[in-house]
Order: structure tokens, then sequence, then C-alpha cells
């Protein structure tokens, strides 16, 4: 099998496999199969809470109650980075805005952000 493990914190937290390897794990448990994947717009339609632009970063961060500095480094950028992104002077790379997305608890923000 072709499965991609994904870890957080040492730790693994999701099995990604081809299609067609889900769909006969499926069968070999006796399940009924599932339709296909929705498309990539689907689903991230369907993400709660709803993307939201990149200016909206310092309150969503105050609104976990994290501090800069424990985001910043969380993240792996400097607090002084994160205070320029929070203020748009500095616009940060997919990376960053996905691992920022992931600890805030939003689905990501768009390229155009």
């Amino acid at each position: 099998m072709d499965i991609q493990i994904i870890s957080r914190d040492g730790a693994p937290e999701y099995a990604v496999l081809p299609w067609d390897q889900y769909q006969a794990l499926l069968k070999a448990a006796g399940q009924q199969h599932s339709s296909p994947p929705p498309s990539s717009s689907t689903a991230q339609a369907a993400c709660e809470p709803v993307l939201r632009p990149l200016a909206d970063l310092r309150g969503l961060r105050e609104a976990k109650g994290l501090a800069v500095e424990t985001l910043a480094r969380t993240v792996g950028i400097s607090p002084s980075y994160l205070g320029l992104i929070e203020r748009g002077e500095r616009q940060p790379d997919a990376a960053i805005r996905r691992s920022l997305a992931w600890e805030l608890g939003v689905a990501g923000w768009r390229d155009e952000s």
C-alpha cells in the first residue's frame, strides 16, 4: 500500500492513501463503497469556520487567547515577523499561512489574501 502518514507533535494523526486502495479496504472490511471524494472547491466550501482574510489574523489569534510569541514559535517564525504579518507589512508564504491556519483552527487562507 502507498500510505502517507501525517504526524503532529511526533504522533501519527492521519493516514492518506490512494482512492482505489481505500475502496479495497472498505470492501475487505465488508463496508459499502462510498461515493467519490468531493472536488476541492466543494470540500473547501464545507469547511468551518469559513476562510477569512489574512487581515483577521490578529483577531483570530486573540480569540484563541494566544500571545504573539506563543503562536509565532509554534509555527516556526519569530514574534516580530508575526507582528509584521498581522500589521500587513509582510505577506507570508503558503507554508506559513497553512501553519497559521492549522494552529488557529481555520481551513487556511486563499493565495489572494
